[in-house]
């Protein structure tokens, strides 16, 4: 200090042997940012700094108090004004999100390379037997279920949850849709084996006109949804702290609702394949599709605990929906298509009809009996019951059996025949079986569902 030609230097001047800090003349130090005063009683000038909780701040203009935020804010770090809650959804660039659309983008690859390989080998026996048209299909709703993926990764708004809920029933609607539809088709035309008639509704346009019927259903349900409850985005708030905006129908269980339809087909489905598990390997993918549905159960049979105990954790809820979907179109790609996928591709070989229809032998052969003309046959001999894989070929089997070159069911009575046959239809060739002639009784169905059986 410098007075009147005085001058103090304070570094020299040593306060106390053992502390030469210079003394501060001041009872309180002015508080830090986000602390406010107290008064000591009885002093005007000196008080005590404390520290304001979680959820307060201190204002500038009064720095006695500590006020709380409004609602839905927080204070910000230095506890000085209060500011929004920010909004947390899922990230793309969050674990969960790139673990989920890495998977998701897997499948629509490889979904894609096996549409562009039925495509291009649409006319091949092995495409021709599973369906082509409904292979299409069924290929179509596994590709959107890995689509589905993406949307849920998406910022919540009242476009993307409607989106949402159509996307997430739809798909698992188309998937078993046309499963429900092939095991239906397989199990009528099995059963019409052992009667006279034929089955109705089994060619490719009226299995197809059945499958968009059952994918409609899905599509009147979500619709219906949607009038009675908008979809709509808000602010979903676990903890004060935590402001997640969500889809409403994500937090509580109205996404069963459009699981439920899907659900119900997924149980038809498994009793079909149930029913059909049996069936000789040659007559579609009976067995291929028990397997699907069988894993299928089992899938969804874990995800439902999951997604009710993830009530609190609504990212992982999120997650764990978009992955059950994906697993579910994984399982109908591996268990469906891969098999014929290698056939076609590594073993083209196998991909003739002669190949195909060798899986028939499981089936017990047809026993052909040419009697001379007019020879009655000895009661109690019967020939084995065949079910051929396609109606068409049961009919014809029936119908050359009235004259006497093949015995379908022979009963214990006595049968005449009109006049003697050698071969099928009076010719040496009757050992490449009747894939031709059924063409002449309007079978729609794929030629290479009829077994080459030997007579």
């Amino acid at each position: 200090y410098h007075v009147l030609g005085l001058s103090l230097n304070l570094e020299k001047i040593q306060f106390s042997l053992d502390n030469p800090v210079t003394p501060i003349s001041v009872c309180s130090q002015p508080c830090l940012e986000g602390q406010a005063k107290k008064l000591i009683e009885g002093e005007s000038c000196c008080w005590h700094c404390f520290n304001c909780t979680m959820y307060e701040f201190v204002n500038a203009s009064d720095e006695n108090n500590c006020k709380p935020c409004p609602l839905f804010q927080l204070p910000n770090q230095n506890h000085t004004e209060c500011i929004p809650v920010p909004e947390m959804y899922i990230q793309p660039d969050s674990i969960l999100a790139i673990g989920a659309m890495a998977f998701a983008s897997a499948g629509v690859l490889i979904t894609s390379i096996v549409i562009i390989v039925f495509v291009i080998y649409g006319d091949t026996p092995i495409v021709r037997a599973s369906g082509r048209e409904l292979s299409y299909v069924l290929l179509s709703g596994v590709f959107l279920c890995y689509a589905c993926t993406f949307i849920f990764m998406l910022k919540p708004t009242d476009s993307v949850c409607g989106l949402q809920r159509f996307c997430l029933g739809f798909c698992f609607a188309i998937i078993y849709s046309a499963l429900l539809t092939k095991t239906n088709r397989i199990t009528r035309i099995f059963k019409a084996g052992s009667t006279n008639k034929r089955p109705a509704f089994i060619s490719p346009r009226s299995q197809l006109i059945i499958c968009f019927i059952a994918v409609f259903v899905q599509v009147l349900v979500t619709l219906l949804w949607c009038m009675m409850s908008p979809p709509r985005a808000f602010n979903h708030w676990i903890q004060r702290e935590d402001n997640f905006l969500v889809c409403a129908a994500s937090i509580n269980a109205s996404y069963m609702i459009a699981f439920a339809y899907p659900i119900l087909l997924i149980m038809v489905c498994t009793v079909y394949a149930c029913l059909t598990r049996k069936m000789p390997e040659a007559f579609n993918e009976s067995k291929h599709i028990g397997f699907t549905m069988y894993t299928t159960c089992i899938i969804w049979l874990a995800f439902v605990p999951i997604y009710f105990s993830t009530a609190n954790n609504v990212q992982l809820r999120i997650t764990t929906t978009a992955m059950s979907i994906s697993l579910s179109a994984t399982v109908a790609l591996i268990f469906l298509y891969f098999p014929k996928i290698y056939i076609i591709l590594l073993r083209p070989e196998r991909n003739v009809r002669q190949a195909i229809s060798q899986n028939a032998k499981k089936v017990p052969p047809v026993k052909a009996h040419v009697p001379p003309p007019c020879q009655k046959k000895e009661a109690g001999t019967q020939s084995e019951v065949v079910y051929p894989t396609e109606f068409a070929y049961h009919e014809k089997l029936k119908n050359m059996s009235e004259c006497g070159v093949i015995t379908h069911r022979i009963s214990a009575s006595t049968q005449t025949c009109k006049e003697p046959v050698n071969s099928l239809d009076g010719s040496a060739n009757a050992s490449r079986g009747v894939s031709q002639d059924t063409q002449q009784y309007g079978w729609n169905g794929p030629k290479q569902d009829i077994p080459d059986i030997t007579l």
